[in-house]
């Protein structure tokens, strides 16, 4: 089991940017691949970012390439979505999400194992 904490979410104005965090419980951290996805509502939850094990290997969705970038520390046991050039689309409850079952990168929901609670991104326009 891993306990997934999502934090830095927010108010942001169109062309801003946000970084999130999400923090793992556990020191295994560094087996886990990686991936943001978000939920707008009355949407279906969608892929934005993966990143493998070992942080070499990374994809993104079209809508946020060039714009997010997700990056992890295994000695802290934490992933990150860098967000720049904020469009009010991208608001959304945004969900950090681990897959032991994988070694690269995944864009797939059914392809995890383990969810954080979420955090609110809201872009104003």
């Amino acid at each position: 089991q891993v306990q997934l904490v999502e934090s830095g979410g927010g108010l942001v104005q169109a062309g801003g940017s946000l970084r999130l965090s999400c923090a793992a419980s556990r020191r295994t951290f560094g087996m886990y691949v990686m991936g943001w996805f978000r939920q707008a509502p009355r949407k279906e939850r969608e892929f934005v970012a993966t990143m493998s094990r070992s942080g070499s290997s990374t994809v993104y969705a079209d809508s946020v390439q060039g714009r997010f970038t997700i990056s992890r520390d295994n000695a802290k046991n934490t992933v990150y979505l860098q967000m720049d050039s904020l469009k009010a689309e991208d608001t959304a409850v945004y969900y950090c999400a681990a897959s032991s079952s994988y070694p690269s990168t995944r864009r797939y929901t059914e392809d995890y194992d383990y969810w954080g609670q979420g955090t609110q991104v809201t872009v104003s326009s």
